[in-house]
């Protein structure tokens, strides 16, 4: 009797232990919880304001309503595709995109529940149309506006040139504006002990931004020699020098390698032939139009070709692209870069519709 006493009291005991196993392993579910449940069912839709049929981008404010749902989802993250992340606890969230122009982005949503996640991703494309910060349409005959640009004389031996076999001039023969549009005219001439002219306009000690959408419509010089290039170098250059400055091409071409496009970042220990870059090949580059843009923030600089992207590259504050930075317009012969001249070459002009600059 004893013995089946305690052979019971035993049952009893390892009754209870499974009780409790169960109940701690229903406490701890509780703390599995706390990780979260899996979210499911995410399911995302956009509204951009003012998009219609006349308007499929937009109105140009740059507007989208996001509209997201998931089952069990406690909060979402989204990065919006222009550099920007946040963090909701609700599923209805407006953002307003900034950068002037019409580009399509690529929007990552995720769906959070403690730390458990599941994403989604949907592309967008929509226009903003904000009024450039900064702008030359030159849309007014003869000199340049000498309240936006300024030159630089010589052959560069002073410091800035590329062993190159062109002396920059202000004359109206080597830069004028006509028709709406500045032409940087390269000729073949003996000129001050050099066998070509051609201009080099700057916005040095004028203008000069940091971070922003910079962009220029511009047609390019043929022939081979030829070096056209839209650019911009670091306000600090005469005080720490180049490349630590920095320097920003937002546009290079060789005759040599016609249509071409060249962008491409300069800085220490990464300047010259090992400089930062990229290429891509278009069409017409010498007889069309065509918008050569940045889009520069404190964590990238995208390069774009006709509103296309072709370039990323991931900015810091280990890097000189940080400060304000002044435009440059040039054609240059031959050098480093633009190669053998072509012995046949006479004249070719370089053709820009408009300079705009965007905050």
């Amino acid at each position: 009797m004893l013995n089946s006493f305690f052979k019971n009291r035993k049952h009893l005991a390892v009754l209870i232990a499974l009780i409790l196993l169960i109940s701690c392993s229903s406490s701890d579910g509780g703390s599995n919880n706390d990780a979260g449940t899996m979210p499911s069912n995410l399911t995302v839709t956009t509204e951009i304001t003012g998009k219609s049929t006349e308007n499929p981008n937009g109105d140009g404010s740059g507007n989208v309503k996001f509209n997201i749902n998931a089952t069990n989802a406690t909060s979402y993250k989204i990065s919006f595709g222009d550099g920007n992340v946040q963090n909701f606890t609700n599923g209805i969230i407006n953002y307003t995109y900034k950068t002037a122009g019409t580009y399509s982005y690529l929007v990552t949503i995720t769906a959070l529940n403690g730390s458990n996640a599941i994403s989604t991703s949907v592309t967008i494309t929509l226009s903003v149309s904000t009024a450039p910060i900064w702008s030359d349409e030159f849309n007014v005959n003869g000199a340049p506006n000498s309240s936006k640009w300024g030159f630089d004389i010589g052959t560069g031996n002073n410091g800035w040139g590329n062993n190159e076999s062109q002396y920059y001039t202000n004359r109206r023969d080597n830069v004028i504006v006509e028709n709406g549009v500045l032409k940087i005219i390269t000729k073949k001439e003996d000129f001050q002990g050099s066998n070509y002219t051609s201009a080099r306009l700057l916005t040095k000690g004028k203008f000069s931004i940091k971070y922003g959408k910079i962009e220029f419509r511009a047609k390019l010089p043929a022939g081979g020699g030829t070096w056209p290039a839209l650019w911009m170098l670091g306000n600090n250059i005469d005080a720490v020098g180049w490349p630590a400055c920095g320097e920003i091409d937002i546009m290079e071409h060789t005759g040599n390698q016609l249509n071409k496009i060249l962008g491409t970042l300069h800085y220490s220990g990464r300047s010259g032939g090992n400089a930062d870059s990229s290429s891509k090949i278009i069409s017409n580059a010498t007889t069309e139009f065509h918008i050569y843009s940045i889009e520069w923030r404190a964590d990238f600089i995208n390069f774009y070709i006709d509103n296309q992207l072709f370039k990323n590259f991931k900015n810091s504050t280990t890097l000189p692209f940080n400060q304000n930075f002044f435009l440059i317009m040039n054609c240059a012969m031959g050098g480093g870069l633009g190669g053998a001249i072509d012995p046949n070459f006479a004249s070719s002009t370089f053709e820009i519709d408009y300079v705009r600059v965007y905050n």
